[in-house]
């Protein structure tokens, strides 16, 4: 494939979302981005924040052809999300390359659905730990950032696809502040990608969910926010606590936190030490499942 067929199987992605949605305040109820052909059946690769609670998708491709499609899974862990055209796409699937193997100062180009195109080199692959309860053990960032990253496609210089763009961010770099893209590794889809196809889900036991929105500052976990109804809230856990200990193991970061936090089975109660206004106090948060709290995709 060349780089202009490749880029052809880029798609723009559209969702609604219901205004009674768990995710309507945090993410709005219309999103748009970008997704990437993966299969010839017109099966679409994205970053799942975007469909999420979808009750409609709609997907054009570089001529302004636009087809409804069906938001099939979102894999939490991951942040992948995937959608399945409802009408021929007629676009070839992109094939997948190697992401372990993508080295810092790899040249690439981040592309979106709307034809733009921006030629970057990968900066660092390194772990990441997002606010709203994520981590990957290896994150791509690539730098120049792309103005379109979510579901942008992150292509190799074989013409492979390496990734699918989560965030935009701001790192320094020789004393300066860049603006980078944070890309989730396309080797994660893989091993999930059955289960997310036949059951919508990755056939694992779900992670324990707080629903605190955190930061890691000079190495202690803050709380920014907690989710309306979450079992954060419900727990009493709030804004500008420091979450120091989960049961008896001392938080060191927010990667460490999390880590912490998911040696538990979803649903179990979770002991928190919480620094608050200087002083000391214990929480009890009994988790949960996340899915549980989203609308279920409805097929149209």
């Amino acid at each position: 494939m060349t780089i202009d067929t490749i880029l052809r199987s880029i798609v723009a992605v559209r969702a609604s979302i219901p205004d009674d949605a768990f995710t309507a305040n945090a993410l709005g109820t219309s999103r748009e981005g970008s997704g990437v052909v993966i299969r010839d059946d017109g099966l679409v690769l994205t970053i799942g924040y975007l469909i999420t609670e979808a009750e409609e998708v709609w997907l054009t491709d570089h001529n302004g052809h636009v087809v409804p499609a069906h938001a099939l899974a979102y894999d939490q862990e991951s942040g992948f999300g995937l959608v399945q055209a409802l009408a021929p796409l007629g676009l070839p699937a992109v094939v997948f390359g190697n992401a372990a193997k993508a080295m810092a100062g790899d040249p690439v180009v981040l592309a979106d659905g709307i034809g733009q195109s921006v030629r970057a080199h990968i900066v660092t692959k390194q772990e990441f730990a997002g606010y709203w309860e994520y981590l990957l053990d290896e994150a791509i960032f690539t730098a120049p950032a792309h103005p379109s990253w979510g579901g942008a496609a992150l292509i190799g210089q074989d013409g492979r696809l390496l990734g699918i763009g989560s965030l935009r961010l701001q790192m320094s770099r020789a004393g300066e502040i860049a603006d980078i893209n944070m890309v989730v590794p396309i080797d994660l889809l893989p091993p999930i990608l059955d289960d997310l196809l036949t059951r919508g889900q990755v056939a694992r036991p779900p992670r324990p969910w707080l629903g605190a929105f955190s930061a890691e500052s000079n190495g202690e976990v803050v709380v920014m926010s907690v989710a309306e109804g979450s079992p954060a809230a419900e727990a009493g856990l709030r804004q500008g606590d420091i979450i120091s200990d989960v049961r008896d193991g001392e938080v060191d970061g927010l990667a460490d936190f999390y880590r912490k936090l998911w040696q538990n089975p979803a649903g179990a109660e979770i002991p928190l030490r919480v620094v608050r206004d200087g002083r000391e106090t214990w929480l009890r948060v009994k988790s949960a499942d996340r899915n549980s709290f989203l609308k279920k995709p409805q097929l149209q």
